[in-house]
């Protein structure tokens, strides 16, 4: 099958929003590291509607629920193209896996000291 561009600015942006969704979709029943994410962005959500955080407030834990989602993705991704480019262990494969790992444990990080900011005074 040959890959056809789409030139036309308005069909082609469908098509790629169309991609984008396709690929959110597999990631988020696909992958169970994503799948933990996702929830924990529901239950924050549920958590923020309850507290009645403020439209600030929402700006940042959105801003970080995107971020952890975002970096989750995009070391999922890399860890299937190093998978599909070398299958068996190797040491640099492992290496690069980790540094992707930890881009994801500090955008995770991150959102649990935004959520400790937001709602530690509304609990305490």
């Amino acid at each position: 099958m040959e890959f056809k561009k789409d030139n036309t600015f308005f069909t082609g942006r469908l098509k790629s929003v169309n991609y984008a969704l396709k690929g959110a979709i597999k990631l988020i029943t696909t992958e169970h590291s994503v799948m933990v994410q996702f929830s924990l962005g529901i239950i924050m959500v549920i958590v923020g509607i309850f507290f009645q955080i403020t439209a600030t407030e929402w700006l940042f834990q959105t801003l970080a629920i995107g971020l952890v989602m975002s970096v989750e993705g995009l070391n999922t991704a890399i860890e299937k193209i190093a998978d599909f480019i070398h299958p068996d262990y190797h040491e640099r494969i492992g290496f690069i896996k980790d540094i992707a790992a930890g881009a994801v444990f500090f955008a995770a990080i991150t959102a649990i000291i935004i959520g400790l900011i937001i709602y530690m005074p509304k609990i305490v």
